[in-house]
């Protein structure tokens, strides 16, 4: 069974480490999946440079930034707005669960999909309440004990917070 290494950092900068270092590491873009506030009415996005949407195009901002950085080597890069969180930038399978039957269901939004993936209903709230205070979100999807120990150790080097391992439900 696949399993997902998931974690939380406090910002964009920890975020592009842990994805640059997972790179090198030999993880693709479609292993690493990323949630986070769109900030992009703010100052975060508002001076990156890689952008080309217009400044008032709130979530072309956003994803613009995201897709000229490091975190634009991961698939599936959208915004997307979950009821009781607000604007969301996803990118990678997570997206997948969001934008699927995860968030129509009774346990909808952030808990739903990360329930979807295989992540403990307690856990997934947990992670969903540090995403509402502003925290990202980072999963990887290993397929063996050595992606596992890998995923981790690049995690905890980071500096992420609640690194946990988690059996993997499929979000096809």
């Amino acid at each position: 069974m696949a399993k997902a290494v998931i974690g939380i950092v406090d910002s964009r900068a920890a975020t592009e480490t842990i994805v640059n270092r997972l790179r090198v590491a030999g993880f693709t873009g479609d292993n690493i999946s990323v949630l986070m506030p769109d900030k992009s009415g703010t100052k975060d996005f508002a001076h990156e440079h890689a952008t080309k949407a217009p400044e008032g195009t709130t979530a072309g901002v956003g994803i613009g930034g995201l897709a000229g950085g490091t975190v634009g080597y991961l698939a599936g890069i959208g915004a997307l707005a979950i009821p009781g969180i607000g604007p969301l930038v996803a990118a990678g399978p997570i997206m997948a669960a969001l934008s699927g039957a995860a968030v129509g269901g009774a346990v909808g939004g952030v808990t739903g999909a990360l329930i979807g993936m295989g992540i403990p209903e307690f856990e997934a709230k947990q992670y969903e309440g540090k995403i509402k205070e502003g925290n990202i979100l980072i999963s990887i999807h290993t397929s063996n004990r050595d992606q596992v120990q890998t995923a981790k150790a690049v995690m905890n080097e980071a500096g992420a917070m609640d690194v946990s391992t988690v059996g993997e439900a499929s979000v096809d």
